[in-house]
């Protein structure tokens, strides 16, 4: 590894050439990354090392070879505190039966360092902020899974931490349940000043919460910016929102080369346009059809389409490295 610098210091995380292995298997190749304070999404397969590398960040696991720095302390030196100074949320459920859950978050507080009365009084806190209150009292296994995530969180929370790691927050949570984590997530990185590292394999939930994004696949990292930069501007694609009956106006803009992406059915449509395409068409072929288009914008690459292609490009750079090998 190289030395360390000022920059890594600074840094929330800085690593360098990082690699971790379980016997035979590598789990991490080579990663190096610097991130500042932020809502940062960790995205890839299951399966590609995210797991691994928050353990890693907290201590948990010592680095096969390389190193780094998560808030100025040296990964494998003083744990202890950086653990006091992150809240890691697991995705394993790690509840101890027969605790209630104010009894719980504040044990963790205290296993932070937190002295006992200071931490039972933050853990009744915390719970009423994440609108756990009616339930602190009760004991964990009569939880549903979405107070357990809640109450997962509550105990990355209870000692204040500066930064939170984030392992699969939604995991098994309803459309519902998950819509009102991400907003939680949300809040707390814009209102409080929490800065994340959220694992997952869900692209929407790095979508709803994250500015960065880190794309890590079989161990290696292949893409880190901010999410807006990554996805590539498109000129070939546009957003419609139209008013009164599209369904032959559709179908003109079909034969006329347009492919219809996806169609709301609330007058919203997704368009892929052939070269040389001029958008004025697209009110000529309304107006044809008595259709009024109410609103035309470029529509860029979102996120799923920047994690395909960004896959896609690595498989076939992993194809012609092999046929070259092979020559």
């Amino acid at each position: 590894m190289g030395p360390i610098t000022a920059n890594d210091n600074q840094a929330m995380i800085a690593l360098r050439h990082l690699s971790h292995w379980y016997g035979p298997f590598q789990a991490l190749r080579d990663v190096s990354f610097q991130l500042a304070p932020g809502r940062i999404g960790l995205l890839g397969p299951n399966g590609a090392g995210k797991s691994t590398l928050l353990k890693i960040l907290l201590g948990l696991l010592p680095p096969s070879s390389g190193g780094g720095r998560v808030l100025g302390h040296a990964l494998g030196e003083d744990s202890a505190a950086l653990r006091r100074a992150i809240g890691y949320m697991p995705e394993a459920d790690a509840l101890i039966p027969g605790l209630r859950g104010a009894e719980y978050v504040a044990l963790a507080g205290e296993l932070y360092g937190m002295p006992r009365r200071e931490a039972q009084r933050r853990a009744h806190e915390v719970l009423t902020y994440l609108e756990l209150e009616e339930a602190r009292y009760r004991r964990l296994e009569e939880y549903s899974t979405g107070m357990k995530q809640r109450l997962k969180l509550a105990q990355a929370l209870v000692h204040d931490p500066p930064v939170l790691l984030l392992d699969e927050p939604t995991s098994g949570l309803d459309p519902a349940g998950r819509d009102a984590m991400l907003r939680l997530l949300l809040t707390l990185g814009r209102e409080h000043g929490k800065a994340m590292l959220l694992s997952t394999h869900l692209l929407g939930d790095v979508e709803r919460v994250c500015d960065t994004v880190l794309i890590l696949h079989q161990g290696q990292l292949l893409l880190q910016g901010g999410v807006a930069e990554l996805c590539r501007r498109r000129h070939d694609r546009y957003r419609l929102q139209i008013q009164g009956e599209a369904t032959a106006f559709c179908e003109e803009l079909r034969l006329e080369g347009v492919r219809i992406l996806h169609d709301n059915g609330r007058g919203e449509l997704r368009v892929a346009v052939p070269p040389n395409w001029v958008t004025r068409a697209f009110f000529a072929l309304a107006d044809n059809h008595h259709v009024l288009l109410r609103g035309i914008q470029p529509d860029d690459e979102d996120l799923e389409e920047l994690f395909h292609r960004v896959l896609n490009e690595e498989g076939r750079h992993g194809r012609e490295s092999e046929s070259g090998g092979g020559a």
